[in-house]
């Protein structure tokens, strides 16, 4: 099973073999990296590296992260609504500015 938090699943296919960096030390990944535009890259004390896909969050969404309460809130609310349990408390028109 995984022994660090970045393994979230540990069964890996190998998508190219015996791949050379070039003058500059780089890898072409191709078809493996697809929609991802950005990685964390962690490294074993074997050399193995693992990209591990990141998005970035705008800053003015950020406080959401740093506040562990009002984020379990927001997925509490998330998963709620997956599951029907909404309640419709009618228009909250009138309160508009």
């Amino acid at each position: 099973m995984a022994t660090h938090p970045v393994l979230k699943e540990d069964d890996f296919e190998l998508v190219s073999e015996f791949m050379q960096p070039d003058a500059k030390k780089r890898l072409s990944l191709g078809a493996a990296a697809q929609d991802s535009k950005a990685y964390n890259i962690y490294k074993n004390s074997l050399g193995q590296l693992i990209l591990d896909p990141v998005r970035t969050v705008p800053a003015s969404e950020l406080w959401l992260y740093e506040n562990p309460k009002a984020l379990s809130s927001v997925k509490q609310g998330l998963k709620e609504a997956a599951a029907d349990k909404t309640v419709t408390r009618g228009s909250f028109a009138k309160f508009a500015k």
